[in-house]
């Protein structure tokens, strides 16, 4: 038997979407801007920049910069959370999971837990705080309370 929420919870639950999006959204930008302009430690924390064009390197840094940009902005969050999810399933499954299971183990623990903080935003969406509300409208609506339903006697 589940228990609601209480009030509290159940109104600081949009804002606290929205902070975990903001932040998930910043700290994967803050990973494409390091490999596409060398800053914050440069293309894995080794200086520098990911070459243009390079696959898959590059391109995972685009992704990262503009899939975090527009998650942590609440634009278009769900298709760039989506894409984002996608990426990171990929790099782990393509440059991780290969050297050992455990993403402890291969390093991969950053590339899986970004694949399913961005699944979590994909279903749960951007919160409060969207550009998405601004540019088209209040979107989703809070699910209507559910009918409370009396025990049968059988």
């Amino acid at each position: 038997m589940s228990t609601p929420l209480s009030p509290l919870l159940q109104r600081s639950a949009p804002h606290v979407q929205a902070l975990f999006r903001v932040v998930v959204g910043l700290l994967f930008a803050c990973h494409g801007a390091s490999s596409l302009f060398g800053v914050l430690g440069g293309a894995m924390g080794q200086g520098g920049t990911v070459p243009t064009g390079a696959w898959p390197g590059w391109y995972a840094a685009v992704i990262q910069l503009a899939g975090g940009l527009l998650v942590l902005l609440g634009l278009g969050t769900r298709p760039a959370a989506f894409i984002s999810s996608g990426s990171m399933a990929y790099a782990y499954f393509s440059a991780h999971q290969g050297s050992a299971l455990f993403p402890i183990q291969n390093g991969g623990e950053a590339s899986a837990m970004f694949c399913w903080a961005f699944l979590l935003i994909l279903f749960i969406g951007p919160g409060a705080w969207a550009l998405d509300r601004v540019f088209f409208g209040a979107g989703e609506r809070a699910p209507a309370p559910a009918a409370h339903q009396e025990p049968s006697a059988a």
